[in-house]
């Protein structure tokens, strides 16, 4: 059996451009093409390259969630790799950003360290380091 992954991830936001100038400028995730009011791409490293889309929705499919109207996906979490060497300016840039930084938290059964913000759009992004091998 082959091992899946994802191809891509979608944030629900009010407002594109924001949240988009979050990830570029502060996260330093690197856009696909310029943003746009309704839409914003970024790609990530992995193998295959992994995506984080951006938009105001509606999605695919949304009328057909179980959640009540305007909570159609629920809240969304997702962990982004951060090289260890990285990991002390991102948390600066985030902190000068205005946002506050949760964390750090041990994950001793994954040999990792996690720390945790809000996006602009009110998602919990974890930036999460393993440990060196």
């Amino acid at each position: 059996m082959r091992t899946l992954g994802f191809e891509e991830v979608i944030l629900v936001v009010e407002d594109v451009l924001a949240c988009a100038a979050f990830y570029r400028d502060v996260v330093g995730l690197t856009p696909e093409s310029e943003a746009s009011e309704e839409w914003a791409w970024f790609r990530l490293v992995g193998e295959p390259a992994q995506r984080l889309g951006i938009t105001t929705g509606p999605l695919l499919y949304e009328e057909r969630s179980p959640r009540p109207a305007g909570d159609a996906f629920g809240g969304v979490h997702f962990a982004i790799h951060a090289p260890a060497d990285e990991i002390e300016p991102l948390l600066e840039r985030l902190r000068r950003a205005g946002r506050e930084v949760y964390g750090p938290k041990r994950f001793e059964q994954m040999g990792a360290t996690s720390w945790y913000v809000y996006d602009p759009g009110g998602h919990l992004a974890e930036f999460w380091v393993r440990d060196p091998a």
